[in-house]
């Protein structure tokens, strides 16, 4: 892979897309951040205005989706919903068959544009409800909020939640983005590898932790249950969800960020009840494992993303989704790169005897 499309220190704690820091990519807006990741730079502000309205014209679903959503199962996973009806989309794109450069980076649009709707569109008719259409006037997050709950959201939501999509657009060699460039290895066409990564998603492994987060908060209930609850998981051997990281051996740099958000969220809402329920988790996580066992697991991505999603009456099963929303921007990004390299991902097996 391109060597600049995430840069990640596991031992500092550093995160960069395109070499640009995520502390400082967090104050862009996801627009600007998407077209950083596909197109390997910043936008100036004529692109940014284009590619934004590129975006906001592309929201609408047709009608055909609308029905397809109806006819799912609405006690699975959403993101299995999301997986198929991405899959179906694809045959109303104009540009399925070209895969020029100009045609893939056209479907790409698309995909970031629709896959909101249809994340909040199946919400919505999951629940009885009329899908809600786009608003072109509004931001990525704002929009997204919007569709999902039929009123807009406050100012500070619709920044979190914007925060949110560029907290999770890219991350290196993760599972689904490895899924994605191997499907676009074979120079299959990009529906097919974003539908890659929406399947290796949907694995307990690898997505679904935001959503364990808040059935834990929930199920520890107030600040005065959490240090209990978490002894009592460790004395049993049990995983803390939202804590621990394969490459981070310090404090995820996300989760630095998505705890800022978080507190800003309770205090904004007058109502710390969350935020200190999951801050008591944290640091007694942080005294038993980190400061006496000397092991390097603190709070992932995950875990103050999963208080935010609390705050913001999101429901757990669509947090995965959600995750999609942010995350389709760098597949897609390292689809383009794959692409240019014409050449397939094969490795070779090799033979261990059994133990």
């Amino acid at each position: 892979m391109s060597k600049n499309i995430c840069f990640i220190d596991g031992l500092e704690g550093i995160l960069k897309y395109r070499e640009i820091d995520i502390n400082q990519l967090v104050e862009l807006p996801y627009d600007a951040v998407s077209y950083l990741l596909i197109q390997g730079e910043l936008p100036g502000d004529q692109e940014l205005a284009e590619y934004a309205a590129c975006l906001h014209g592309e929201r609408e679903v047709n009608r055909e989706v609308i029905d397809v959503i109806r006819m799912c199962n609405f006690n699975i996973d959403s993101i299995e919903a999301l997986r198929t009806i991405v899959s179906f989309i694809s045959q109303f794109d104009p540009d399925i068959n070209d895969s020029s450069p100009e045609g893939n980076m056209r479907k790409a649009i698309r995909l970031i544009a629709k896959i909101p709707t249809i994340v909040a569109a199946y919400f919505r008719i999951a629940n009885g409800k009329q899908p809600v259409p786009p608003d072109p006037s509004l931001s990525h997050g704002a929009n997204f909020l919007y569709m999902l709950r039929g009123n807009k959201p406050t100012q500070l939501e619709a920044e979190v939640m914007e925060k949110d999509f560029i907290l999770s657009a890219e991350h290196e060699l993760n599972a689904s983005t490895f899924s994605s460039r191997v499907t676009a290895s074979t120079l299959s066409d990009l529906y097919s590898a974003v539908v890659s990564g929406l399947c290796t998603l949907k694995g307990p492994l690898h997505g679904g932790a935001r959503a364990e987060v808040v059935t834990m908060i929930e199920e520890i209930a107030c600040p005065e249950n959490a240090e209990n609850y978490v002894l009592d998981k460790l004395s049993k051997k049990e995983k803390i969800m939202g804590f621990g990281h394969r490459v981070y051996k310090t404090y995820d740099p996300r989760g630095t960020i998505f705890k800022q958000l978080a507190k800003q969220l309770a205090e904004a809402k007058g109502d710390m009840h969350w935020y200190n329920t999951a801050e008591v988790v944290e640091n007694t996580v942080i005294r038993e494992l980190v400061e006496k066992k000397g092991k390097p697991i603190y709070p992932n991505v995950d875990f103050y993303s999963g208080v935010i999603y609390k705050y913001m009456d999101i429901p757990p099963q669509l947090a995965t989704s959600i995750f999609a929303i942010g995350r389709v921007s760098g597949w897609i990004a390292h689809c383009f790169d794959q692409y240019e390299k014409k050449k397939i991902i094969r490795p070779r097996a090799f033979m261990l005897d059994e133990c």
